[in-house]
């Protein structure tokens, strides 16, 4: 194929008048020649000019080929001066010589094999273990459920157990470990789950740049919230009565579509009507170190598969995961549910564990409001209250405000290195 093209490309620079000669191989259908990366005409100029005048170029290491100035030995007679010619015009013509450059030829850099099937074997195994989670058959054509556990927070040990029973995990793991079929399973999942979840805490994931930005995020979702509550007030059947104005708006009385026009104007600055603001875009340097840019990128879009629970690790040492398929109400409940085991069962009402759990809880709160605000009819009433109940009740237990719950930041590292001696 790299013979070809350059067969192509000197037949074109003949078929548009800018070499006389014809520099294409008519032996190039019969031919059985393989050219590899770096052989190519314009490449030995290139190599050339790095040996005689210090040229510096990334071309050869980034396409993974090795600088050559002399032509190939194996190639036959006729192709050897056919190329001799080809580097001629380059260094004689210089229409040819502009365009026989880097910039304008075919890189032909394909990933290798070696590191394909590596891939293939990685995103099938991530995609493996995600099925264990898959609770109403949207991971698969036929819309079958395909779980393997249940809803909630699990330990990666114990998804290394099921992924342990499971004869195709093992079998692909196999694969994925060069042949080794006596691989670490609990390493290998531990691995895969870590470079696909992000922590649900905010100020797990970002750096303090990040939260300043992430605040500024969250207060254009409070404002947008705002703006569809005005909107649900909106109607043309409305009737103004008295003078109306943003200051004197009492939040609940119907409003006329002019009105709630204004009224949304005025979000930002009572006294100044402006729009809501754009958020600003997050760069990798306002992520904390993990896989958290490359998962979540500038906008911050939530591309994992798990979400992890730092800070909350059980008797693997490794934190909890949950699924990031949930809605913001079965993470909820998922959460909750982790909050009450391990006071419980474990630790009680000291356990470190429990505040990042309550933390979460808080985040949570809004997209509850947004999201889940309908009375369930389990509990009687809309489960953002219910939530917003269990994290008032708890916080308080703590003796802490829920501001001082959602404030919560992880324990500062201990410092090593010797004492000094008195």
């Amino acid at each position: 194929m790299i013979r070809l093209q350059e067969d192509l490309d000197w037949e074109c620079y003949r078929l548009y008048g800018l070499i006389a000669d014809d520099l294409a191989d008519p032996q190039w259908e019969a031919r059985d020649l393989p050219v590899a990366l770096g052989e190519r005409a314009f490449e030995i100029v290139l190599a050339r000019k790095m040996r005689d005048d210090g040229l510096h170029t990334t071309w050869f290491e980034r396409h993974r080929s090795t600088p050559i100035t002399e032509l190939p030995a194996h190639w036959p007679a006729d192709y050897r001066s056919l190329v001799e010619r080809r580097i001629a015009a380059i260094e004689e013509n210089p229409k040819i010589a502009l365009i026989e450059q880097p910039e304008y030829k075919r890189r032909w850099n394909d990933t290798p094999w070696a590191e394909k099937v590596t891939a293939a074997l990685h995103s099938w195994l991530l995609d493996r273990l995600e099925s264990y989670f898959d609770f109403d058959g949207r991971m698969n054509d036929a819309g079958t459920p395909t779980a393997q556990v249940e809803m909630g927070l699990i330990s990666v040990a114990k998804l290394a157990d099921v992924a342990a029973k499971d004869a195709q995990f093992r079998a692909v793991g196999t694969l994925y470990r060069d042949g080794n079929d006596d691989f670490d399973g609990s390493k290998l999942v531990a691995e895969l789950v870590a470079a696909e979840s992000v922590p649900l805490l905010s100020v797990l994931r970002y750096k303090p740049s990040g939260l300043d930005k992430r605040t500024a995020w969250e207060r254009t979702w409070d404002l947008q919230r705002r703006e569809d509550a005005i909107d649900a007030r909106a109607t043309v059947n409305s009737i103004l009565i008295g003078d109306w104005s943003p200051q004197t708006d009492d939040g609940v009385s119907p409003l006329t579509p002019n009105q709630a026009k204004v009224l949304k104007q005025h979000l930002v600055d009572p006294n100044n009507p402006q729009p809501i603001p754009v958020p600003p875009k997050y760069k990798p340097a306002d992520f904390l170190p993990g896989p958290f840019w490359r998962l979540r990128g500038g906008l911050d879009v939530p591309k994992e598969r798990w979400v992890s629970f730092p800070h909350c690790e059980g008797a693997d040492g490794l934190p909890p995961v949950a699924w990031a398929g949930c809605d913001h109400l079965q993470l909820a409940k998922a959460v909750a549910a982790e909050y009450v085991r391990v006071q419980e069962d474990e630790g009680g009402r000291g356990d470190p564990r429990l505040a990042p759990l309550l933390a979460g809880l808080v985040q949570l709160l809004p997209w509850l409001r947004q999201w889940h605000n309908e009375v369930d009819p389990e509990y009687g009433m809309p489960m953002s209250d219910y939530f917003e109940g269990f994290v008032q009740d708890e916080a308080k237990e703590m003796g802490k405000t829920v501001e001082e719950v959602r404030g919560w930041t992880p324990p500062a590292k201990a410092k090593g290195g010797r004492r000094k001696r008195t």
